[in-house]
């Protein structure tokens, strides 16, 4: 049986015309998000999209402006722009504007003349008088007060992106804060002020040494470039060049945004909780001020087409890598339809020839493919990693020869089939999310102005009528010696370089004030709306199915099923678990090998999975219903039957002793081992794990026992689907098999938290321009009566650009790119609080990034203005949250990790209500100010000194076997 009849089923997708209430749209028949499409007088583009299941709207405001049209002169210049536009106008973000102005024009004189300039010496004496003028300047100036009013009205999710072709802004607010919400985004593009900039340069300059870290980012920088040798896809980023971050220009950036930001290139989104005929009247109004005007998008000149095979190196600290690339085309194309296709027959990450072929069988550590869409090119990408033993070039050869295959006709034609089914199950579970659907209209419009979303739509079906003979054609003609390779080396990139840490003297942030537009907006009352929580008791249906606890939730949408096994146990409880079904990925059975299991699943769009935590085990199971009782029954009888593969397991050790070379590696890996380490001490979840020695001694028989066994232990089973409980019942007892009594669960090893009595400091070296901080102290055991407390403390003082933290290390002192701070509850009753927090900053800022974040766990600044856009702000979010489909299963084992029998939103939310600011003052004081703190740094040795990191406290220097156990 292949995939769902549902699945195959074809439809038509056509450009119509209709009107309501008084305006004329284009949408797509048989669209499933409802699309509709409309091109305001002014040329503004309006995408809507209704939504009603939960009372919020997400929000992009799209411009088809991004890297490809800086300014060769000025790259990284829309990047620039994207963090200004959060600064404000010349009605919210200052105090007083006309005593500003003058001070922000002298600032950009000065730009101006520091950008014309090439004296050292006299560069130096312009930054101090910017420094300076920017201090003056700083009096008037609200930081952030963007966020604050987003905050206020219950906003979420505030942020931005740049990249080639396109600055996309998003939002989540809820429903009833659209009419003040637009009116904050009608003010924000109608004329902003470019404040706060030598800091917030600063911020973009972090970024940047961020990405010189970033080995990934090197190699795509790298792969670009040969791709693109004349195209800005290969010739521009977009952070830019350090010469140019050097060298800014705030007139540019104003021509820039002259330029590109008109609402004829422009395109607001929405999808959610509103009536369109209603929703597009207040759009219209709010940006009707915008005038359309003439602009001229990048065009360039057509690549040539690459003739030879291209290589080059990259070298850094992190694992070593192979990454190909193919030069493809524009979108929308026959052709890049078929560069996608033949992607995702090479690697679906189930039955695909490098899933099969390579992954499946070990003869790489990992191996992939993808195709990734541009607006004028497209670029088709193989990845691998070798295993242990293997080199560079024999792992490129191995995902090349797969390549091969395909060119030869060696894979089966239903493979397209299936591949064409899965992609449709997929978007009908995503596009029932709001976010998914603003994303999809907003790249459509990105790449096309969205006149191509029919083609979009019908994407699937088209493939369905590619034949094999097509794809092996279209491969023959397109892929020969016209690639280029990235090999990537471990090793020290002699070529890093940095951004240099200029003279910044802290701006005001002015976080107490507020600006006539934010009291006059925040003090119209909007509509409230009900905060509904769940009653495990009526929103769960509760059953048996022999002696295993049923859970179910029955879905009314669609087909699709969702069947969860649960396991309250883990690593923890036994250290070859997580082994043992890594194992059975490679097995056979009895009846199939592991290559006709996977395609099996994939054949009829279904999927399973197992996870292994340190405490619980799940087996997940999902799909179409249609395919339920084949889908279970497979994975039933892959635990009871598969079989030792002893090749699989050698490779398997191998694999896993190569993994651990590569996790030794990762900054963010040996970042997370301090962390355990500086909380539970030597012995800690990080490196409680076999020894290398122990990997290589493990058997079969021992992997093979538990996999035979799993179900022998007590396990709940747990379903989201069309069934009702009784018909679940049912069918599951058919397929499902269970013991007389379960086996008892092994007890879970205990770590115990360290007792924080001092300053601790656990450094570990590594080569990298920047440096990791992570501050982690343990504060007792949960109480579910400080969990309201907890959430607004966290809102106002660590959590987005409004926060306390932010405002202060970022904005105000220009310390750091990444930064954030919370008090950390557990996930469970028995463990203990933490306080947590983070500054990624150059090496050479490290002393002034810890004294800035600990003079803030000290010392709580207090403003009431911050402190009440965040209760509104956690109110909100509690108001407009819903928790549905299977998302209301595991809350409920979520709460009941805590002890709990209901929802515990239920009591954050009634703990809120009263909350002053003089209680969060209270819990800062009792369980964050003046204690001792566990630091956790990653960073060059090179570049930082003993004696600084001492001064913070007990310098622990550990090593990499300490950190990992191995």
């Amino acid at each position: 049986m292949l995939a769902g009849s549902s699945l195959m089923a074809q439809v038509g997708y056509q450009w119509k015309t209709a009107s309501s209430g008084g305006y004329t749209y284009k949408y797509v028949t048989n669209d499933p998000t409802k699309s509709r499409f409309y091109t305001l007088p002014n040329g503004l583009t309006v995408i809507l999209s209704e939504n009603a299941k939960e009372p919020s709207i997400e929000f992009r405001m799209a411009v088809r402006a991004g890297s490809n049209t800086d300014p060769r002169t000025s790259t990284g210049l829309a990047h620039y722009l994207e963090h200004l536009l959060f600064k404000g106008t010349d009605r919210f973000g200052t105090l007083n504007y006309a005593k500003e102005k003058p001070l922000l024009d002298k600032i950009e004189a000065l730009y101006e003349k520091y950008h014309a300039t090439t004296d050292p010496a006299k560069r130096k004496e312009i930054y101090a008088l910017i420094d300076k003028t920017s201090g003056e300047a700083s009096n008037y100036s609200i930081a952030n007060e963007y966020d604050k009013m987003i905050k206020s009205i219950g906003g979420q999710s505030t942020n931005a992106h740049t990249w080639y072709e396109e600055t996309v802004y998003n939002e989540d607010l809820p429903s009833n804060a659209v009419d003040k919400f637009l009116a904050i985004q009608s003010e924000r593009f109608r004329n902003p002020v470019f404040r706060i900039f030598h800091t917030e340069l600063e911020a973009v300059y972090e970024e940047k040494n961020r990405g010189l870290d970033n080995d990934s980012w090197k190699v795509e920088e790298k792969l670009n470039d040969l791709l693109y040798p004349t195209h800005n896809y290969g010739q521009q980023t977009t952070i830019g060049t350090i010469e140019h971050l050097k060298n800014p220009s705030l007139v540019e950036i104003r021509k820039y945004y002259n330029k590109y930001y008109v609402p004829n290139n422009m395109a607001v989104v929405l999808s959610g909780d509103f009536k369109a005929d209603e929703m597009i009247k207040k759009v219209d109004h709010a940006f009707s001020y915008m005038k359309a005007k003439p602009f001229g998008l990048y065009a360039p000149a057509p690549e040539k087409p690459l003739t030879k095979i291209q290589t080059a190196d990259i070298n850094g600290p992190s694992a070593e890598a192979v990454k190909i690339g193919y030069r493809g085309y524009a979108e929308s194309t026959r052709e890049s339809m078929m560069l996608d296709l033949i992607a995702r027959i090479l690697a679906n990450g189930k039955a695909g020839l490098i899933d099969i072929n390579l992954n499946k069988q070990q003869k790489v550590l990992s191996a992939g493919a993808n195709y990734e869409q541009m607006k004028d090119y497209g670029t088709f990408v193989l990845t691998a990693q070798p295993k242990q033993g293997q080199s560079l070039e024999q792992a490129k050869q191995l995902v090349l020869d797969q390549l091969t295959a395909l060119k030869k006709g060696d894979f089966d034609e239903s493979l397209i089939k299936a591949t064409v089914a899965n992609s449709k199950l997929s978007l009908l579970e995503s596009f029932d999310k709001n976010d998914f659907r603003v994303e999809a209209a907003t790249n459509e419009f990105i790449l096309n102005r969205a006149t191509k979303w029919d083609k979009s739509l019908s994407n699937p079906d088209d493939m369905a009528k590619i034949s094999k003979k097509e794809i092996v054609d279209f491969a023959n003609k397109f892929f020969k010696d016209n690639y280029v390779v990235i090999l990537k080396h471990k090793g020290e990139d002699k070529n890093i370089q940095k951004v240099d840490k200029p003279l910044i003297t802290p701006v005001k942030t002015n976080t107490n004030e507020t600006s006539a537009f934010t009291k006059n907006l925040l003090s119209a009352p909007s509509k409230p709306i009900e905060a509904k929580f769940l009653d495990y008791q009526k929103d769960l249906n509760f059953n048996k199915a022999g002696i295993a606890d049923v859970v179910t939730v029955q879905n009314k949408e669609n087909s699709i099923f969702n069947l969860t096994y649960r396991f309250e146990m883990g690593s923890w409880n036994n250290k070859l678990l997580p082994y043992a079904t890594k194992y059975l990925t490679y097995l056979s059975t009895d009846k199939y090998s592991a290559e006709e299991i996977s395609k099996q699943f994939y054949n009829i769009a279904c999927t399973y999975s197992v996870s292994v935590k340190s405490d619980v085990t799940t087996i997940e199971i999902s799909g179409l219903q249609e395919n339920f009782d084949q889908a279970v029954s497979l994975v039933e009888h892959v635990f009871a039957n598969c079989k030792a593969n002893e090749e699989a397991l050698k490779e398997m050790k191998s694999s896993i002793l190569k993994s651990r070379e590569n996790t030794k590696l990762n900054k963010a890996s040996i970042l997370t081992g301090l962390m355990n380490y500086a909380q539970f001490g030597p012995k800690n979840p990080t490196n409680f794990v076999l020894s290398n020695e122990e990997v290589k001694q493990i058997t079969s028989a021992q992997l093979l026992d538990i996999l035979h066994h799993i179900n022998d232990f007590r396990h709940s089973i747990n379903y989201y689907g069309p069934e009702t409980v009784d018909a679940f019942v049912k069918n599951i007892d058919k397929v499902h098999v269970l013991p007389q009594t379960f086996t008892e669960i092994p007890a879970a090893l205990k770590f115990n938290y360290t007792d924080n009595k001092d300053n601790q400091v656990y450094f570990a070296n590594y080569d990298m321009v920047q440096s990791e901080i992570r501050w982690v102290r343990n504060d007792g055991i949960y109480k579910p009566a400080d969990i309201a407390k907890i959430s607004l403390f966290n809102s106002y003082f660590g959590g987005g650009m409004g926060s306390i933290v932010f405002q202060t290390i970022r904005e105000s002192k220009a310390l750091a790119y990444s930064t954030y701070a919370f008090y950390s509850a557990p996930d469970k009753k028995e463990k203990d609080n933490s306080m947590m927090a983070y500054v990624g900053s150059q090496a050479d800022k490290m002393n002034d990034a810890v004294g800035a974040m600990n003079e803030l766990l000290n010392v709580l600044p207090e403003s009431e203005k911050n402190f009440q856009s965040s209760k509104a702000n956690s109110l909100n979010s509690l108001e407009t949250s819903r928790i549905t489909k299977k998302a209301i299963i595991n809350s409920y084992y979520a709460d009941k990790r805590l002890g709990l029998d209901h929802d515990s939103r239920i009591d954050e939310y009634k703990g809120l209500q009263p909350l002053t600011f003089a209680d969060i003052k209270a819990f800062h004081a009792g369980n964050v100010a003046n204690k001792p703190y566990n630091y956790c740094i990653v960073a060059s040795d090179k570049k930082v000194k003993t004696e600084d990191m001492e001064k913070f406290g007990k310098l622990n220097t550990l090593t990499l076997e300490q950190i990992f156990g191995y």
